[in-house]
């Protein structure tokens, strides 16, 4: 797979995998099961969208990638709050969400010049 390649999609599938082991205990299963899911979300729709044929899919599945990290922060933010996590680890994983999103759209930039390029 082409995305295993890119430091990107590797950081979103470490987080994924970090939420996967805090969560892994948890007997909340509504909440572990919806953190989870939108940590695996950001590095799936990462490696679909690399593997699609069009800028214009690469773009969306972006897209989708990035509203999952939005929803992850907020989730974060309410496990910081109701204390299933320390607020260390949450910051920790809000960081490393924010710098995902950074790349994300340097990325979904460089797509869209492109496809403009090819238009």
């Amino acid at each position: 797979m082409k995305c295993e390649k890119l430091d990107i999609w590797k950081k979103a599938a470490r987080l994924s995998a970090d939420l996967n082991k805090t969560f892994a205990l948890y007997k909340d299963f509504g909440f572990k099961d919806q953190i989870t899911r939108v940590g695996f979300s950001i590095a799936s729709n990462r490696a679909k969208g690399i593997e699609r044929d069009s800028f214009k899919e690469q773009i969306r599945c972006l897209d989708i990638a990035k509203g999952s990290t939005a929803e992850f922060t907020i989730q974060t933010y309410i496990a910081m709050d109701i204390g299933y996590i320390e607020k260390s680890i949450g910051k920790e994983w809000i960081e490393k969400i924010d710098h995902l999103v950074a790349m994300i759209t340097k990325l979904q930039q460089a797509l869209r010049r492109k496809q403009d390029a090819n238009e």
